[in-house]
């Protein structure tokens, strides 16, 4: 099991957390949302939960809470610039279809329910 993190990714997030001396790390995970099922959560930990998985990703602590894991184990999070946009991306290797507005996303077990 592993959550990974490009080296923008990581860059940025590192900013986040030295600008914010209590935040332990990334909290990660996802929550019912959207027209597809499923939406990522992203913020800075400020707890270590009872139920958490942590994931050492080069110094950067990403936290994931045991009910997000399994539709997230595998996740690669990027941080990209377009023109005047950035925004992090997330490739999860689980996700087996995705809304039209990319927002939202399911799973093959969503889809035997």
């Amino acid at each position: 099991m592993a959550i990974s993190l490009t080296q923008t990714a990581h860059d940025r997030i590192r900013g986040y957390l030295d600008a914010d001396p209590a935040a332990l790390g990334l909290r990660f995970g996802v929550s019912r949302t959207g027209c597809s099922g499923w939406g990522y959560k992203a913020d800075m930990a400020r707890e270590q939960r009872a139920d958490d998985q942590v994931f050492d990703a080069d110094g950067v602590r990403i936290y994931v809470d045991a009910d997000s894991l399994s539709l997230v184990d595998g996740t690669e999070i990027d941080f990209i610039k377009q023109g005047l946009n950035e925004q992090f991306v997330f490739r999860n290797p689980n996700v087996a279809g995705e809304c039209g507005c990319g927002s939202s996303f399911t799973t093959d077990a969503d889809k035997a329910a």
